[in-house]
């Protein structure tokens, strides 16, 4: 199929991009690396009378170490973010986790920006940001903001950017010290969407009691799913099997709720996510006490 017709507008700074996004806000959608735009466009799911594009606008493309923090352009392409050595260096969850999206030649076009911005429950980068505590900065033609990740997913495919604003840079904290951390996934086959998916992050102290834990989850309600209560059974312990049992039957049965498709049904999406948390609580907790040394 052939999407409907659209103006087409291909700014070469975010200067230009704000501008026209304040003349077609409740029209508009960017363009970044499009491999989810395209498709919805070209089977008509969605028709915006304006496209954006961004792809010009080379002040949107980097990734920067500065301080303790983690710079990335919303327009970096996945594929830098998968090789980059200060992201392996200080966010190795995210490197990890980077393989798991689509293909290689998905991820060659696919950026950070568009894919958070998209806020598909099954995606990984919305996960990822959750799980690692970003800030993601939005602009507008008056002034810009930051938002919290936990503040940013409002429900499936939508965010908390108002009809005019752009994403310019998502911001990540290096991961903590005595810091373990794992991702894991279940998908019919290489490169689809996965059926439950889990981001896990250990940091424990110096007499090695978990001092924090994270749990995300993907594909497990109409956002990424943040397992506070079961992340809370282990904050202040030694982890052990009882512990992390415990948690993982927490998190499967009642904090995510997995809506099923035509490839899974709900009760085995929650027996994939116990299974995929315990995996991964101790592949965390093994790095974490790796780190202790």
């Amino acid at each position: 199929m052939k999407p409907a017709p659209f103006e087409y507008h291909v700014p070469d700074s975010i200067e230009q991009a704000l501008d026209l996004m304040s003349q077609h806000a409740d029209e508009a959608k960017i363009l970044a690396g499009g491999q989810s735009l395209v498709s919805a466009m070209n089977f008509r799911v969605i028709q915006p009378s304006v496209v954006i594009d961004l792809n010009r606008v080379a002040e949107l493309s980097y990734i920067r170490a500065e301080g303790d923090v983690i710079r990335i352009g919303s327009m970096a392409r996945e594929r830098h973010l998968e090789f980059d050595s200060s992201i392996a260096k200080r966010t190795p969850l995210l490197t990890e986790a980077m393989p798991h999206i689509a293909h290689p030649q998905i991820r060659n076009r696919g950026t950070i920006g568009g894919s958070i911005v998209h806020a598909d429950p099954a995606a990984e980068l919305p996960v990822l940001m959750l799980a690692l505590n970003a800030r993601l900065k939005a602009k507008n033609i008056s002034g810009e903001r930051w938002i919290d990740a936990q503040d940013f997913f409002a429900g499936m495919f939508t965010t908390a950017l108002a009809p005019d604003e752009i994403l310019v840079e998502i911001e990540m904290p290096f991961m903590p010290a005595r810091t373990g951390w794992s991702f894991m996934e279940v998908a019919p086959r290489a490169g689809d969407y996965a059926l439950m998916g889990v981001a896990v992050l250990v940091t424990l102290e110096k007499n090695g009691k978990c001092k924090k834990a994270k749990l995300v989850y993907l594909n497990a309600g109409d956002g990424p799913v943040d397992a506070k209560e079961a992340a809370k059974i282990l904050e202040g312990e030694k982890l052990n099997d009882k512990l992390i049992e415990s948690a993982s039957a927490m998190a499967s049965r009642k904090e995510i709720n997995p809506f099923g498709n035509v490839h899974t049904s709900p009760d085995f999406q929650r027996h994939l996510a116990n299974v995929l948390t315990k995996k991964a609580l101790k592949q965390a907790m093994q790095r974490a006490e790796e780190n202790l040394q």
